[in-house]
């Protein structure tokens, strides 16, 4: 049954109650309880694509970026692999109950430290309906409840989605209330999130560097902070071209408006006559616009000239930065200014490189020889993500089930007192 709820902190209340039932599902009830919300989301399909339709022509409209509509953009093979990551979310191993620690104290008190559900979840997004399957997905295969804030940009896609998913809950005899949204009350709705302390156990950012920002100086609601992408592709000496020319590539085109596709590329100087031109021709094959050092400039034609802004700028287009450093140890200062801490990656044949790079960056994610476009929960084996996280407390890289969950530490006896 659902109840009316007529300010944001009603719906929080509701599922905060809700989440005390949630927490207490069996791993059946809730491998279930995901199976017929992927069904539901099927069956929807048709109503979520048409809502999707008015949400991507407002957006045109007013002027949303076209990275921003990609991210926005649901046709029927995008609601599919909806449904299929929430199907794959719900194959994955129960996250609630997990073993962490056991010891027994010298009096005999037994100790045993267990993976607990946080709660309630909120999350506050923009212009990204997949999150909102997403987040709601794995917080429940966690057993918490969820609160949602997705933008103006898809109002009408997520309503038809969190429809689908309440109805799907309810069929089920779970509580739908362990899906809110907050949309219908605009900025109101995120200011209230933001300020649930004490209701929301955990508030998940995703977007642009503006939107994580605020949310992050602004929310009293403890914060894992997803940042944005400024990733970087080194290029070594000793690179092969082939292997830098396909990583490169498929790092920047094969999905240019997220968070994981490279935005710079450093060569090495001592492969930069071999390794330029034909990457260079490569993306603009692909219609790339490259911003280039001077060195890169020269090498290549139809460069144009980078600037201090280039650096430090998260395109989501297709658009490239590349500057030549005179060797590791440039490529490596490079990354510390630069970098999100988000993603980087350095093509190599040289071991003692890799493991040097490996070590020495502080991102996220770090990777040698390979695709930026990897770090993703999905590829990580996760079903879906509820983000990446930048920060390093509790969750660090692409966010998954284990990083939904906390801890309780459970203390058995059989009379003990402390002397």
């Amino acid at each position: 049954m659902t109840t009316i709820a007529t300010t944001p902190r009603e719906r929080m209340l509701l599922a905060k109650d809700a989440a005390r039932r949630i927490g207490l599902l069996t791993d059946d009830e809730k491998r279930a309880a995901l199976l017929a919300i992927a069904d539901a989301i099927e069956a929807a399909a048709a109503e979520i694509v048409a809502a999707n339709r008015e949400d991507l022509e407002r957006g045109r409209t007013s002027g949303l970026s076209e990275s921003l509509q990609d991210r926005l953009r649901l046709d029927e093979p995008r609601v599919a692999a909806l449904a299929a990551a929430v199907r794959d979310i719900a194959a994955l191993p129960d996250p609630v109950g997990r073993v962490l620690d056991e010891r027994t104290l010298p009096n005999g008190v037994e100790l045993t430290k267990v993976s607990v559900p946080f709660g309630v979840v909120g999350s506050i997004y923009e212009a990204r309906p997949n999150v909102t399957v997403d987040i709601a997905a794995l917080a429940l295969r966690a057993g918490n409840a969820v609160v949602l804030r997705g933008g103006t940009a898809a109002e009408l896609t997520n309503a038809a989605l969190v429809r689908a998913m309440r109805g799907a809950l309810a069929g089920q005899g779970i509580d739908p209330e362990a899906i809110q949204t907050v949309d219908d009350f605009g900025r109101d709705g995120a200011k209230a999130l933001m300020q649930a302390r004490g209701i929301v156990d955990v508030l998940v950012p995703r977007g642009s560097a503006q939107l994580i920002e605020t949310v992050v100086t602004e929310s009293s609601v403890p914060v894992i902070e997803t940042g944005a992408g400024v990733v970087h592709i080194v290029l070594d000496a000793t690179a092969p071209l082939e292997w830098a020319r396909d990583i490169v590539v498929n790092a920047k085109v094969q999905r240019p408006s997220v968070c994981n596709s490279v935005e710079t590329v450093l060569v090495h100087r001592d492969a930069a006559e071999r390794l330029v031109p034909p990457l260079v021709e490569a993306l603009q094959a692909r219609g790339v616009t490259v911003h280039g050092d001077g060195t890169v400039g020269a090498l290549a034609g139809g460069v144009v000239g980078a600037t201090e802004e280039d650096w430090q700028t998260e395109y989501l287009s297709l658009d490239i930065a590349m500057r030549v450093v005179d060797d590791l140890d440039d490529a490596l200062g490079h990354i510390r200014t630069y970098s999100t801490h988000h993603t980087e990656s350095i093509v190599t044949e040289d071991d003692a490189n890799a493991e040097r790079f490996l070590a020495e960056v502080d991102s996220a994610v770090v990777m040698v020889n390979t695709s930026t476009r990897f770090t993703d929960g999905g590829e990580f084996g996760f079903g879906a993500e509820v983000g990446i996280s930048t920060q390093k407390l509790h969750a660090r890289g692409p966010m998954g089930l284990a990083e939904l969950t906390s801890t309780k530490w459970l203390a058995r006896g059989s009379g003990q007192v402390r002397a």
